[in-house]
């Protein structure tokens, strides 16, 4: 099975010069549920990963696949599923680099800890709030198409948390021009969640000194039918229907992940 992880490292492979794929290797990487192996069983919220040493670099191994992670193992091991996201953000700082795929598919690379604190420091790179309304709208122009390769797989891994997406081009009061994003739909207390996914989707692309404004309108907002009118439109997946019995374990929780010991 071809993974996005094992896509995106072999076009970072075959470009090593290409900014924009390194980019899109480590939006994957923070992305993807990795499969992060353990000494022993999780002690509550206290999990303890396996180490792997290289020369004086300290890893823990994880996988982007289950099975990945069993085939290094050669046998039933205890582990955590995490987000690289979190992952990252609980190893810098630690001296802890990340073993991805070891020996186990062509994405295998080992990640220093200074990757993932550039990774941790890109990410933490949040949006900022202002109030303004436009003018007028018409319809989006002159945008990159990795920007809007990037905003839909972005917006892909929403499911649930918003219904639709307009993308236009609009002119403010002053006479001031750019692109809106207006999101309908939005699951109350989403909002913060989804600007930080536009955010990356922007930084991600590589293009420097880009900008996107994101609005959150509701469906009965004149701005809302004006910019369904001439916009791009981008619909979110639905979300999935939960599993009928639910899995408690460390690393469920994204807002509480597991303490590395």
């Amino acid at each position: 099975m071809i993974t996005p992880i094992d896509t995106a490292h072999a076009a970072m492979e075959a470009a090593p010069d290409d900014d924009a794929a390194r980019l899109r290797f480590y939006e994957r990487l923070a992305d993807a549920e990795l499969f992060v192996m353990l000494a022993e069983e999780p002690q509550g919220e206290n999990v303890t990963p396996e180490i792997f040493d290289v020369q004086d670099a300290r890893f823990v191994l994880a996988f982007d696949l289950e099975d990945r992670l069993s085939g290094f193992a050669g046998r039933a091991v205890p582990y955590v599923a995490l987000s690289g996201r979190v992952l990252a953000r609980m190893l810098v700082g630690q001296g802890i680099g990340v073993a991805l795929n070891l020996e186990q598919a062509p994405s295998s690379i080992l990640l220093p800890e200074t990757a993932l604190g550039w990774l941790v420091e890109t990410l933490d790179h949040g949006p900022s709030e202002d109030e303004a309304r436009p003018q007028t709208v018409a319809a989006p122009s002159n945008l990159p198409e990795k920007l809007l390769t990037a905003l839909d797989a972005k917006l892909s891994t929403a499911a649930g948390l918003a219904r639709k997406a307009y993308l236009a081009e609009v002119t403010y009061e002053g006479g001031a021009r750019g692109h809106l994003l207006g999101i309908t739909g939005a699951v109350p207390g989403a909002e913060n969640a989804l600007a930080q996914a536009i955010n990356e989707a922007l930084v991600f692309s590589g293009l420097e000194a880009g900008a996107l404004d994101v609005v959150f309108l509701p469906d009965n907002d004149p701005l809302a039918a004006q910019i369904a009118g001439v916009a791009l439109r981008f619909d979110l997946p639905e979300p999935e229907q939960p599993a009928e019995v639910e899995r408690i374990a460390p690393g469920s929780d994204p807002e509480k992940p597991p303490i590395l010991r």
